[in-house]
C-alpha cells in the first residue's frame, strides 16, 4: 500500500493542497514533451502519476485507498464495473482536471488552443 503517495513523493496525511502541488511537480517532470529521449517511459510515469492524482484526489478513492489499497477501488466497482479484462481496476483520466493544471503551467492560457 501508499503506491500512490510514493509516485508523487507524498506523506499518507499529505493535504489537498500538497497532492495538488505534487502533481503539477510531477507532471512537469515526466511530460513526455519535456523527456524526448526516453518518450515512452515518461509517458508511462505520466500515467501512472496521473493515476495516483485522480485517486488521491478524490476524497471517497483516497478512503478507499487508504484502507484497502488498489483492491479496495476495484471492488468499488462492483461486478462488471470498471475492470479490464484480467480484472485490473480501469481508470479514466479527468482530462478537464489535467487541462486546468496545464493551463496553469502556461500562464493561464489554453495549453491545446493556439500556437505556445
Amino acid at each position: 500500500m501508499g503506491e500512490y503517495y510514493k509516485l508523487l513523493e507524498l506523506p499518507q496525511d499529505a493535504s489537498d493542497e500538497d497532492i495538488k502541488k505534487a502533481y503539477r511537480k510531477a507532471a512537469m517532470r515526466w511530460h513526455p514533451d519535456k523527456n524526448p529521449e526516453t518518450e515512452q517511459y515518461a509517458e508511462r510515469k505520466f500515467k501512472e502519476i496521473t493515476e495516483a492524482y485522480e485517486v488521491l484526489s478524490d476524497k471517497s478513492k483516497r478512503d478507499l485507498y487508504d484502507h484497502y489499497g488498489k483492491d479496495g477501488l476495484t471492488e468499488a466497482a462492483g461486478p462488471g464495473g470498471s475492470r479490464a479484462d484480467d480484472g485490473a481496476p480501469v481508470f479514466t483520466l479527468n482530462f478537464a482536471v489535467i487541462r486546468d493544471i496545464l493551463r496553469e503551467f502556461f500562464g493561464g492560457r489554453d495549453p491545446f488552443y493556439g500556437e505556445f
